[in-house]
């Protein structure tokens, strides 16, 4: 094992050392370090907000990057429209682990309409969902449509719904 200085406080560490032992700078070895990832911002902006703000990996202080714009897109991201693992998409969101109004993703717990291995919002569809009106392979619901329970209201509203969505994509 080699010993250098820390570039930040000058104090002996390990080239090895992923952050100092005595100050906690990331990476303490290399003469710079600026982050990992990526991270880039539209020029135009709504009430402060990047119109897309796209971020991935850490900043140089070693914080996770967080996507925040009205269209966030990221590992995290915060935004009206959301594209992340772990996202809070105020309209929309579409991840890993989405919460907001609407939404898809393995958990989307939504408000409004949901779709995911693990679904909530008024209209849930998933594996297992939670909402008013549910299509899941198990779930709670007013409406229920699964295996184990067709009320026919459910069965109703959702061959409705596929109605529609057909109709608008004139499929």
């Amino acid at each position: 094992m080699t010993l250098i200085q820390c570039r930040e406080c000058q104090k002996e560490i390990s080239t090895e050392a992923k952050n100092c032992p005595h100050c906690g700078a990331p990476f303490p070895a290399r003469k710079k370090w600026k982050g990992s990832g990526f991270e880039w911002k539209s020029k135009q902006t709504f009430y402060g907000y990047p119109l897309v703000h796209i971020a991935f990996g850490r900043d140089a202080q070693n914080r996770i990057r967080v996507a925040k714009g009205i269209i966030a897109i990221g590992q995290f991201g915060i935004g009206l429209v959301t594209f992340a693992q772990f996202g809070i998409g105020i309209l929309f969101g579409f991840g890993q682990f989405i919460l907001g109004l609407t939404g898809l993703g393995q958990f989307a717990i939504t408000g409004l309409f949901g779709i995911g291995q693990f679904a909530t919002g008024y209209i849930a569809i998933g594996q297992f969902a939670l909402g008013y009106y549910v299509l899941a392979q198990a779930g709670y619901a007013k409406f229920l449509w699964s295996p184990g329970a067709e009320d026919p209201a459910a069965v109703e509203f959702f061959r409705q719904l596929l109605q529609n969505v057909k109709s608008f994509f004139h499929v």
